[in-house]
């Protein structure tokens, strides 16, 4: 008799646990809807994904000028993330990374990529 009861008692109120939280949810949704805050949240992600690198930056990153050639490119690159390998910079490591794919991707296959 205790059992059926406790398993009531339990059943009961996983119900009333689970509606109460789908209504806090789409109350929730509702709020940020009225305040805009879905769609500045969509614009953000938006902005995050353009934030690309550019030519000029990789450039700068990795201290080659704009007439050096791949082999330059790659050389400097081997020498700056090698180093940050050792001291332990994974930021900059990454960084001297990404700047080699921004050039990698201007520059094309054609030119030794």
């Amino acid at each position: 008799m205790a059992a059926k009861l406790l398993a009531t008692i339990l059943v009961t109120g996983t119900g009333v646990v689970a509606r109460s939280l789908a209504q806090a949810y789409r109350q929730a949704l509702a709020n940020a809807a009225k305040n805009g805050v879905a769609q500045e949240t969509v614009q953000s992600v938006v902005k995050s994904a353009n934030k690309t690198m550019n030519a000029a930056e990789a450039r700068q990153i990795l201290g080659v000028s704009e007439k050096a050639s791949w082999q330059d490119i790659l050389q400097k690159y081997d020498t700056l993330f090698e180093k940050n390998a050792k001291q332990g910079s994974f930021y900059l490591q990454s960084k001297v990374h990404r700047a080699k794919e921004c050039l990698e991707t201007i520059l094309g296959p054609q030119t030794g990529a």
